[in-house]
């Protein structure tokens, strides 16, 4: 089996969201955004707003956490994927289950009850720091950065 090309991984609970995607998927050079999310896979009526706001010319599939554990080692080498993701949670899960990320890119994460602000656009809570936590002790390189072009925050800013 062959290895996927996972260009990023990003942790955005938005998924795709206004230019914030199409600047993304122009920094990484990736030609399918693959939204892994249990809720949003069950969900089809909310993939129509999200495959129009893909950039042109760009694959869109939205899979749960275990189909993409499942599958995504028959990625073809033509695919460049780029992986949205809504919570570290998921992202440990996906690594865990086999999927080779290196790195997460933490973009946004939206304040709700339990949860601390850790950067203007992050909030955090204790099941969010825990898995931050070991995913960096699996070797992950997180950071946190809401656009390519803008400096990344430092991780312990979360943790």
């Amino acid at each position: 089996m062959a290895q996927p090309k996972i260009l990023l991984t990003r942790i955005d609970d938005r998924f795709i969201y206004g230019q914030d995607v199409e600047l993304w998927n122009e920094a990484v050079g990736s030609n399918l955004v693959l939204i892994v999310n249990d809720k949003i896979a069950a969900d089809s009526r909310k993939w129509a707003p999200m495959r129009v706001a893909a950039p042109e010319g760009v694959w869109t599939r939205f899979f749960s956490v275990q189909k993409t554990i499942d599958i995504i080692h028959t990625a073809t080498q033509r695919q460049l994927i780029l992986i949205m993701v809504a919570s570290p949670s998921d992202a440990l899960a996906l690594v865990k289950g086999g999927v080779p990320i290196t790195k997460i890119s933490i973009g946004h994460m939206q304040a709700g009850e339990g949860k601390r602000p850790a950067t203007p656009t992050v909030a955090v809570d204790d099941t969010d720091v825990a898995a931050f936590k070991e995913l960096q002790e699996l070797g992950i390189e997180l950071e946190i950065r809401s656009l390519p072009s803008s400096n990344p925050d430092p991780i312990q800013l979360v943790i």
